[in-house]
């Protein structure tokens, strides 16, 4: 799927907007209700996604508010431990180091299973993309994949096989013809920038360009007050040289790696891939070769509050890293082996931040699933980048088994925005009425990347772990309450926007209720979901 900064590019140089529609559906009721029209703030704060609503004029999750109103400093009742199924976690950073999951039966570097669950020193958590000789950084797509597996077979094959794998060659080719008129629309825009940017920095006499100076800039003629214009306007969607680059990476990448039917790199890991339930293989290097992502969700979740950087939505969780996510789609049989080894080993909460359009070993998955919520573990899933309708475009993992029924400690998480207004919605967010169930914050989200530093990153990724987060914060000081009931505390619990217009992700003008993005038609709420805590597991007399 597009990443946030590759789907903003192409919603920036789309040659002509949206009509404007409106949709209307029955709501499910979500409390406490409050407008969308309050004015929206210049800027994204380093801590937006914990401000409030009613006390900040942001449209947070109001965690710093339930603090210091409802929780008084009190440290939580239990340790929460928090599987982040990602690419790898910074075990070195300065503000991860102090939170990570520690196997209290595996003794470290002894290279022994000490504990018998059949991971070498998983002291960490555990990396299904590793093996002896090193990990997996790069992988295929899942399309790609399944597209060489047919051309593998042959044309000696089944109608039905026949059928579905011409299916599957139409796809890869679209997809990648797709891939490469996207390479040259970013290639637009990144001539666009540079064109702007020389402009603007002849007119100000200035190397350096920021939304304010221009905006005081008084044009002196029509190619200034254009460059002026279009600078305001890439600024505004949260274009930069520096997400041009990264969406340029993300075609590169693709390019290369994802849509290439030759490119095989599982001989690194040494399982059988064709083997679904196969769980024993991998390595114990829960960083592998690019944690930034991973980090950036970890960090979200539980960053020590040491009063460096940023502060974690959740005090006193524990994150164990589980390394099954490549730069790529990842396989079924890693992430469900990925969920069975967290359900194993103690986790309370699993967040995943990833998916892909395909799952040609669902079941698997399915059943990992299963387990993991049959022994009280809360999943949260976050609902992708597309801009899509998960209703026509699904998205996988999901919450509905394949053989009937639903996971029903699943919480699917969709990405709002700080900007408040018709922009609440964040617009690479996919979204459903019935597939996604309540939106969080993720948009330009601060948090902890490898090296020991920081930085912004958007995506339905970040929007999962605060959700994460903030059922950490309900588990560690409610110890009594259950999966089910926290993810159904977090739901009911969410603020209502259902009846403000907002722009559809994935658009550019068309106007939808908020309320027909999701089952809620709300953003989480740590004020709410305290005191609803509080009242459920308060005695009755």
């Amino acid at each position: 799927m597009p990443r946030p900064a590759l789907l903003l590019l192409l919603l920036v140089v789309a040659c002509s907007p949206a009509a404007t529609t409106v949709t209307t559906a029955p709501q499910p009721a979500a409390v406490p209700s409050v407008s969308a029209t309050a004015p929206s703030p210049a800027a994204a704060a380093d801590d937006w996604q914990l401000l409030d609503a009613t006390a900040d004029g942001v449209a947070g999750i109001g965690l710093r508010r339930a603090e210091r109103e409802l929780l008084g400093g009190r440290a939580p009742l239990r340790e929460i431990v928090v599987a982040v199924i990602d690419g790898g976690v910074d075990t070195a950073h300065v503000e991860l180091k102090p939170v990570l999951w520690s196997n209290p039966k595996e003794q470290p570097g002894n290279g022994r299973d000490d504990d018998n669950n059949g991971y070498i020193d998983d002291t960490r958590g555990w990396n299904f993309l590793g093996g002896a000789t090193g990990d997996v950084n790069w992988e295929t797509l899942e399309v790609t994949r399944q597209h060489a597996r047919c051309l593998a077979l042959g044309t000696n094959i089944a109608d039905s096989t026949r059928a579905r794998c011409a299916g599957l060659a139409t796809e890869y080719t679209t997809k990648r013809a797709e891939l490469q008129g996207q390479a040259a629309q970013v290639r637009s825009v990144d001539e666009l920038m540079t064109r702007t940017t020389r402009t603007l920095r002849s007119a100000l006499g200035a190397d350096s360009l920021t939304p304010a100076r221009v905006e005081a800039l008084v044009a002196s003629s029509d190619s200034v007050r254009n460059a002026r214009s279009m600078f305001l306007r890439l600024a505004q969607a949260g274009i930069s040289p520096e997400a041009i680059a990264d969406a340029r990476e993300q075609i590169e990448s693709q390019m290369t790696y994802g849509y290439n039917v030759e490119f095989n790199p599982r001989a690194i890991v040494g399982d059988n891939p064709s083997d679904p339930t196969e769980r024993r293989y991998g390595n114990r290097n829960v960083t592998g070769p690019n944690a930034k992502h991973g980090s950036h969700v970890a960090g979200i979740i539980g960053a020590a509050r040491n009063g460096m950087g940023i502060d974690g939505v959740a005090a006193g969780v524990r994150i164990m890293a589980v390394r099954a996510v490549p730069d790529g789609d990842e396989r079924d049989k890693d992430v469900a082996a990925a969920i069975r080894y967290a359900a194993d080993n103690g986790a309370h909460i699993i967040n995943m931040s990833f998916g892909k359009g395909l799952s040609p070993d669902k079941g698997v998955v399915d059943e990992a699933v299963r387990y993991a919520a049959g022994k009280g573990v809360l999943l949260v899933h976050a609902a992708g980048n597309d801009g899509a309708d998960l209703a026509t475009e699904p998205n996988f993992p999901q919450p509905a088994y394949t053989t009937g029924g639903r996971a029903e400690t699943w919480i699917e998480v969709g990405a709002s925005s700080w900007k408040g207004g018709e922009h609440l919605a964040a617009p690479f967010s996919n979204y459903g009425k019935e597939q996604v169930d309540v939106f969080a914050p993720g948009e330009d989200i601060l948090s902890t990347v490898p090296g020991g530093g920081y930085s912004r990153q958007s995506g339905t990724s970040m929007a999962a772990p605060v959700v994460s987060g903030l059922a950490a914060v309900l588990m560690g000081h409610f110890p009594s309450l259950t999966a089910a009931q926290v993810k159904r505390i977090i739901l009911e619990s969410a603020t209502s926007y259902k009846d403000a217009l907002v722009v559809r992700p994935g658009s550019q003008e068309e106007k939808v209720p908020f309320g027909s993005l999701s089952r809620t038609g709300g953003i989480v709420n740590a004020v709410a979901a305290i005191k609803a805590a509080q009242a459920m597991v308060r005695p009755v007399p």
